[in-house]
């Protein structure tokens, strides 16, 4: 099979590799190091996940490399469907794991950021997170990146959850964490490629500004559901 294959974004680097080097330079996830839960897991389930029944699964036959975007791959995939027989092809996003974190101070405020999004073209507003960094773990990513963001230091984290960005496109997870008792200790360290500023939110607003719409990031409402089932605020309405 010849297939053009390109690199950061577009450019060009190569055709004609073989299915299995292919498959080399975009291998599937990793499971995380012991600090997080597993995929689709409560951190207190003691049973493990709990996977829904249905069809059987596809089978994947090759997988492709199109193009290599840095914080992020994007391959077409051949599978063939177990009730016809027939391959069909699809496309999906590989990436390395997500960690966010929802920050809590001693005075019952979340630690949010406001940031310029290219996607959306919009100031959103969210909770710090990021990738995970090679050799990394999830609790330590996520610990690095409140810091690096905000400014604010976690004693300790712990783990809330875990989902899938969304399973019809992305092969990573996201994993989700809260600190308590966060303390502000350092200026914010951003990139040159962004730009975030602290916004101290106190959690008695958090469900009105969902249903206002602003907080409008999925992964972000996601985090918060995460922690609103964990740590439910004592005397919240439901």
């Amino acid at each position: 099979m010849k297939d053009t294959i390109f690199g950061p974004c577009g450019a060009r680097i190569g055709s004609d590799l073989r299915v299995d080097t292919l498959e080399r330079m975009v291998p599937p996830a990793k499971p995380p190091k012991g600090d997080s839960p597993s995929p689709d897991r409560h951190p207190s389930s003691p049973t493990g996940p709990t996977r829904p029944t249905g069809p059987p699964k596809w089978k994947a036959l090759r997988r492709e490399l199109l193009q290599d975007c840095s914080v992020f791959t994007v391959s077409r995939e051949h599978s063939e469907s177990p009730r016809t027989g027939e391959v069909h092809e699809f496309h999906r996003i590989d990436s390395a794991d997500w960690v966010n974190i929802v920050a809590v101070t001693p005075g019952d405020e979340l630690v949010m950021i406001t940031q310029y999004r290219h996607g959306s073209q919009e100031i959103e507003l969210e909770i710090p997170g990021g990738l995970i960094d090679p050799g990394e773990s999830p609790a330590a990513a996520a610990a690095r990146e409140l810091l690096e963001e905000t400014g604010y230091r976690a004693a300790s984290v712990e783990p809330i959850g875990t989902v899938n960005p969304n399973p019809a496109l992305f092969g990573n997870r996201v994993h989700s964490f809260v600190a308590w008792n966060v303390q502000s200790v350092a200026d914010v360290q951003n990139t040159p490629a962004e730009e975030t500023v602290v916004q101290l939110v106190s959690r008695a607003s958090l469900r009105e500004r969902l249903l206002a719409g602003e907080i409008r990031h999925a992964l972000v409402v996601a985090a918060l559901y995460w922690f609103e089932l964990t740590h439910p605020r004592a005397g919240a309405s439901q």
